[in-house]
């Protein structure tokens, strides 16, 4: 028969939308106001840490719906208020060795996380979070560039065997200065050939000592300071994602701004730490050559530096540093088969392995030791008003003799537990920022304004909704309600897929949607009026649908693929609102097809196919 689906494709219809009602409901439950407690370094998660907080907060009388234990604790409350409430008191309890952040978990009941079905993410205009306005410091940047150049003039010189009194960094330019004429001639030769991005002439106020002032060329200079833009969204964006944070927006603004939106994150604070947290190493040669405690004493030779160690006491290391967390490719933490402790396995780039490579090669039964160096930033009240403070904390956490040589790879031990390794892993990984950065603009959406914003979304998809299927139903009579169950079928599969893809939907995203429950009917418009032409023609009513399907598909392809066209050039081309209106318009073109074309035929085949018909009622 002409109007009738095989058994296979019945049940591929039955099973494509049994699914997707499982991906879509998720979205249907909500969250739960929730506090995460997350360990800093050298804590721990634990059952007895879980009972402390349950006996702390039922003593509070704050009742706990629920938690759940993790490599972080997250307990969920019942309402807001005891959000707030239990997070004030667990701030207070755990200050010194945990954070604590307020988040929102959705509500999945259990059976549906079976099928590792979560609810789509929402955007920061519709689940509230933080936004931020960051400056790149660039003459820190341009300062950072200036004494890298310095260290590889000093190295180069060294190669050449060129003998130079001092290379220092003064002024954003670097002053090479010689005992002899002649080797300052050659030096300014080699240097202009060896370093073509950089001005090398001579300083004509110093004819006792021969210098050689050394500048960036403005082409370098506006290459630095691209480079530490581009490099610190690219960090940013990798350390956000790794610390958890859902569909973060991070994007350029301007010559030297980047704008980062957090949709979820209701603790700005907690947001400036995973913004601001930095953690590298470095490695340096120990000093075995001048004393300890002569360095203590205020006699710290030229060329070293002294170090606090994790056991209270003090070292003394070359300042020269082999390798640094920039110079990191990748970092990954497990276990040390023989000690049974912490480790990091490190792998370097290219330069950094030719540097570690040397230095091992040449200090093979030497101490090297690994600084492990992090920035923090506390918020601390001064006269009752909250000031931010930076501060830097240098220490050595291992020092082992070079018992052979090594270049890109090796292991880096001496950390406290495995959470610490795995902090550090993950911030080395995510790279660090090429350059400081300073909140200039900070704005919180909260969830309330998001709330309103869901609904009035919702309302527009709603009403948009309502009015199509009436329309369908009056004026197709029974093929309108074919095409209205089409309809409601497509904002399922929608749903669904967004959800699946864990996408973030966002007001433009709704807009998307609206208009797609506008477009989704205009395929059965044209196979309807397909039909009705086809039966005023004189054919049977059985010709008339199969004719409808048939010729109508050409149409409907064309106008859809270059509405598909248009969307995916807005995903290519736009930001992130013009990204997010595409993709629910792009998912909405292809799912509206799928429904309105086979959906219906399946509803109209089941209905008329194994019927005989004298008239049609469309």
């Amino acid at each position: 028969m002409m109007n009738h689906f095989p058994a296979w494709k019945n049940v591929a219809l039955a099973v494509s939308l049994m699914l997707a009602v499982v991906y879509a409901l998720p979205n249907i439950y909500g969250e739960d106001p929730s506090v995460q407690v997350s360990p800093l370094r050298g804590a721990v998660v634990n059952t007895l840490l879980l009972t402390d907080i349950k006996e702390t907060l039922k003593n509070a009388d704050i009742p706990l719906k629920a938690s759940e234990q993790s490599e972080h604790l997250l307990l969920r409350f019942n309402n807001t208020e005891q959000q707030l409430k239990a997070a004030d008191i667990l701030r207070d309890k755990l200050a010194k060795n945990y954070v604590v952040a307020l988040n929102l978990a959705p509500a999945t009941p259990e059976w549906l996380r079976a099928f590792n079905a979560s609810p789509m993410y929402l955007g920061l205009d519709l689940r509230g979070g933080v936004h931020f306005l960051l400056e790149v410091d660039m003459q820190a940047a341009e300062k950072q560039a200036i004494d890298r150049y310095a260290t590889d003039i000093r190295q180069y010189l060294r190669e050449e065997k060129l003998r130079y009194l001092n290379v220092a960094a003064e002024d954003g330019k670097v002053l090479i200065k010689f005992r002899k004429q002649a080797i300052h001639d050659a030096a300014l030769e080699q240097l202009s050939r060896q370093f073509r991005s950089w001005e090398f002439k001579t300083d004509p106020t110093t004819p006792a000592k021969p210098t050689i002032i050394a500048a960036m060329s403005q082409d370098e200079r506006k290459d630095v300071r691209k480079y530490a833009l581009q490099q610190n969204i690219i960090t940013l964006k990798n350390r956000v994602n790794e610390l958890g944070v859902a569909e973060p927006v991070i994007q350029q603004q301007g010559d030297n701004r980047i704008v980062v939106e957090l949709p979820g994150v209701q603790d700005t604070a907690r947001a400036k730490e995973i913004l601001g947290a930095t953690a590298t190493l470095e490695y340096h040669m120990v000093d075995v050559e001048h004393s300890v405690s002569d360095a203590i004493a205020g006699r710290v030779p030229l060329g070293s530096k002294l170090y606090n160690n994790r056991e209270g006491g003090q070292i003394l290391l070359k300042k020269q540093v082999i390798v640094t967390g920039s110079e990191i490719v990748d970092a990954s933490s497990g276990i040390e088969s023989d000690s049974g402790s912490a480790m990091v396995s490190v792998s370097l780039d290219g330069p950094g392995g030719k540097k570690m490579s040397k230095t091992t090669r040449e200090n093979i039964g030497q101490p090297m030791a690994v600084v492990f160096i992090e920035n923090r930033t506390d918020t601390k009240l001064v006269d009752g008003k909250p000031v931010r403070v930076k501060s830097v904390v240098e220490e050595v956490i291992n020092v082992a003799t070079i018992r052979g040589h090594f270049s890109n790879r090796f292991q880096t031990t001496g950390l406290d537990n495995t959470a610490e390794a795995r902090d550090l892993a993950l911030l080395l990984r995510a790279g660090a920022l090429a350059a400081p950065i300073d909140i200039v603009e900070e704005r919180t959406v909260g969830p309330s304004l998001g709330q309103d914003n869901i609904d009035r979304g919702f309302n527009s998809v709603l009403i948009g909704f309502v009015l199509v299927l009436i329309f369908m139903a009056v004026y197709y009579k029974t093929f309108g309600l074919f095409a209205d169950i089409a309809l409601a079928t497509n904002l399922i599969f929608i749903v669904a897929i967004l959800s699946l893809l864990q996408a973030t939907l966002t007001l433009p995203g709704i807009a998307g949607i609206v208009l797609t429950v506008g477009m989704a009917v205009d395929a059965n418009v044209l196979i309807f009026e397909r039909i009705k032409e086809e039966l005023k023609n004189g054919n049977s009513p059985q010709a008339s649908i199969h004719a409808g399907y048939e010729k109508a598909f050409s149409t409907i392809a064309d106008a859809n693929v270059t509405t598909l066209i248009a969307a995916i050039i807005l995903f290519g081309f736009g930001t992130g609102p013009i990204k997010g209106f595409a993709i629910t318009l792009s998912i909405g073109i292809l799912t509206s097809m799928f429904t309105a074309i086979v959906g219906t035929r399946a509803l109209v085949n089941a209905s008329f196919g194994n019927r005989q018909l004298t008239t049609l009622k469309i």
